[in-house]
């Protein structure tokens, strides 16, 4: 006889019951509204577009993990814990390609409607609870873009660009550099240069 919890065979997962399938709604019913009621999280779901600034971002479809905590408290669901997501771009300072990952720490607080603390903030101000689902994705965006530099390096003592030739001055030698000559001099410099035929 199968365990209690073994999932029937062609019943719907818990994924099929979101709206959409969308994976980064939680079905806030398996969670319950009792103070206290807590749930682990931890799931890996593809970012739903690109977040970030213009030099660095989290890939669209790149897969974000999430390690959290659903407790339902008497205002709503308080969600904490931790995302792990993958950042791309380019160096501000060398222009080379960038690849990171992010780690951050979450805390939020999604109001029920109608409790207290909906009726009494803002719309911008606190997180709202859509029915009987949490959606984390704006949660998530947020966090990351808020994280994001907006200077990103390849490393933190990138030399950058020699500004005469172009190229990458921590793929040149340390000697590298380049003759300058005052244009006031170019004429004087042309009639004092010695002849090749000399």
């Amino acid at each position: 006889m199968p365990a209690a919890s073994s999932p029937r065979r062609g019943a719907a997962s818990p994924d099929a019951r979101r709206p959409g399938g969308d994976p980064w709604k939680v079905d806030l019913r398996e969670l319950g509204r009792r103070a206290g009621s807590m749930r682990d999280w931890e799931k890996t779901v593809p970012a739903q577009e690109r977040w970030g600034i213009e030099m660095i971002a989290v890939p669209e479809g790149a897969p974000v993990e999430l390690h959290l905590r659903l407790e339902s408290v008497m205002e709503g669901v308080l969600v904490s814990g931790e995302v792990d997501a993958p950042v791309t771009g380019q160096c501000a300072r060398c222009l080379e390609p960038v690849e990171d990952t992010l780690h951050l720490d979450v805390q939020e607080l999604f109001a029920y409607e109608g409790s207290t603390t909906e009726a009494t903030s803002e719309e911008d101000e606190v997180r709202r609870i859509d029915g009987e689902h949490l959606d984390l994705a704006p949660l998530v965006r947020d966090a990351v873009v808020l994280a994001l530099p907006l200077s990103p390096t390849c490393t933190p003592d990138c030399s950058g660009l020699c500004v005469d030739c172009g190229q990458r001055l921590d793929d040149l030698p340390a000697d590298h550099s380049h003759e300058v000559l005052d244009p006031r001099w170019a004429g004087l410099a042309d009639r004092f240069t010695p002849s090749k035929e000399n």
